[in-house]
């Protein structure tokens, strides 16, 4: 009953992760953040197969499913941490999450809930002619807590799925073994005694 509950708990989540990371991945596209939109197509496909493999009751897919889970918490403390300018990470100056090929920032700066676009001109020398150069006022909230309450929320729903997915994976071994053990006499292909006749048939002469 309890390996049950985990299964579906692990379905579950899953299920709410690419949901999540898919809304994720429509800004970032929107954004032109290249390294977010690798990470989250890396981890859509991985969601997928650790989704797979729990249905399919395949312990080696939970388990490179969960690897990757520690790695994608990982990402996302980095990604808190670039917003949040944590050490010597700016995310005015950097432009990691575009692989430096542009200068466009989160959809959300200029797209927040309550925020005013507005266009200054003339534009500084020092901005791209294909870039337009503005100012954000009035947003309800700033572009990076947003930023960084969807990677809370990942890191969340990762952490979740870790546990149950590691749960799973146990319970799926433990049930292997068990039924290795109670068949094993049939892996063997034992056969029992066989009874062999030795008798031989004479031919019978009736008198008349």
């Amino acid at each position: 009953m309890g390996y049950c509950s985990g299964r579906c708990t692990l379905i579950f989540i899953c299920g709410m992760q690419l949901v999540c990371v898919l809304e994720r991945q429509i800004f970032d596209f929107l954004g032109y953040q290249w390294a977010p939109i690798l990470a989250n197509f890396i981890h859509i496909i991985i969601v997928i197969l650790g989704l797979f493999g729990t249905i399919q009751y395949r312990p080696r897919y939970i388990t490179g499913y969960a690897i990757w889970l520690v790695l994608w918490v990982t990402w996302n403390v980095f990604v808190i941490c670039f917003y949040l300018e944590a050490g010597d990470l700016s995310k005015e100056t950097d432009l990691i999450l575009t692989f430096n090929i542009s200068m466009h920032r989160s959809w959300w700066m200029e797209n927040g809930p309550g925020c005013t676009v507005t266009s200054v001109t003339p534009a500084p020398d020092w901005a791209p002619e294909d870039h337009r150069y503005i100012t954000v006022s009035g947003c309800l909230l700033e572009y990076q807590y947003i930023e960084v309450a969807h990677s809370s929320l990942q890191i969340i729903l990762a952490l979740a799925g870790f546990i149950y997915a590691c749960y799973v994976v146990k319970c799926i071994t433990e049930e292997e073994d068990s039924f290795d053990f109670i068949g094993g006499f049939d892996s063997y292909g034992y056969q029992g005694p066989q009874k062999t006749s030795h008798l031989q048939l004479q031919p019978m002469y009736m008198s008349k």
